[in-house]
């Protein structure tokens, strides 16, 4: 089955081709960071313009790469939420059409659920049940499967998880105001001239390298620990760390270490699917579809800009 992911829930557009007995055969991904640099956060309106003008770009160059026609698409992936509304619609209204143009259903994709799973994205792992090697540097003969615990660290978005199957996800924790995604990116904004205006001092170089670095030991110090916690709490020796935070070399060796001293394995996706991206879409709906989830035929879709993780129907 091959299915195509799209992902256009934020400042990326993502779109990516997964054949289930293939694997991931070519994806693409368009950033805005610069677009929005100016303005110092994303603007919405200009999110859902750009995704209009990138969509059809970066299909034709994922089609390119996996040497596949658009006839051969059995199915497409869309993410129906979180997200912001407008950036959703444009996504969910491009598949929704295509789908229909092509004869072939289009499923409703939950963004988190996709890079909860995107671990799994492996070269060597075309299907769930497949062996994977875990990043961290442990035996590659280890498989991934369930259950195990998830740290879910996206922009918006700091969770530990147990996941036991497809859809079944029970929350453990989360962040109680900013996600560690946010925290980095504000005190970013705030290592900048605007900074030594306010506090009418000038921080050198190394003074403001200094500060970020134990900024980052403090998150990375957290993130590690509560991990660890977690799957020692139920019981598991499985950690699955998911996200564009998940990216942070530094998290990488935190988890690494601690996580060995308890014994616990650590799986990692590979640094390009950490952020936004079509890849986990793709692969998320390629799973529901071999469960025999089926999206509309008939054109129809919706977005859900808050969706609850733990609504979604467990595979």
């Amino acid at each position: 089955m091959l299915v195509l992911g799209i992902e256009s829930s934020c400042d990326e557009t993502g779109v990516a081709l997964y054949d289930t007995d293939r694997g991931l055969l070519g994806h693409a991904v368009h950033t805005q960071v610069a677009m929005h640099e100016a303005y110092g956060g994303v603007v919405p309106e200009l999110a859902s313009r750009d995704h209009i003008r990138r969509l059809v770009p970066l299909l034709r160059s994922v089609l390119a790469q996996s040497g596949a026609r658009k006839e051969d698409i059995d199915g497409i992936a869309y993410t129906a939420g979180p997200g912001l509304a407008g950036a959703l619609l444009v996504g969910a209204s491009f598949a929704a059409s295509l789908a229909l143009a092509l004869g072939v259903p289009a499923l409703p994709v939950h963004h988190l659920e996709g890079h909860l799973l995107s671990p799994l994205l492996a070269a060597d792992a075309p299907t769930f049940s497949s062996d994977i090697t875990p990043a961290s540097g442990h035996e590659s003969s280890l498989k991934l499967r369930f259950p195990f615990v998830a740290l879910l660290v996206s922009g918006g978005h700091t969770q530990l998880m147990r996941v036991t199957g497809v859809g079944a996800y029970e929350l453990l924790g989360e962040s109680v105001d900013d996600a560690a995604g946010e925290a980095f990116d504000k005190t970013a904004k705030l290592l900048t001239a605007v900074l030594t205006q306010l506090h009418g001092r000038t921080l050198s170089q190394r003074q403001r390298a200094d500060l970020a670095w134990e900024f980052q030991e403090a998150v990375t110090e957290v993130l590690a620990a509560k991990s660890v916690m977690a799957v020692r709490h139920c019981k598991l020796d499985r950690l699955v760390v998911a996200g564009g935070v998940g990216a942070n070399r530094r998290l990488r060796q935190r988890l690494d270490v601690d996580a060995a001293h308890q014994g616990i394995r650590v799986y990692y996706p590979e640094v390009a699917l950490c952020t936004d991206n079509g890849a986990m879409i793709a692969y998320c709906g390629a799973q529901r579809l071999l469960a025999g989830e089926r999206g509309p035929r008939d054109g129809a879709f919706s977005v859900r800009p808050r969706w609850p993780l733990d609504t979604l129907p467990v595979v």
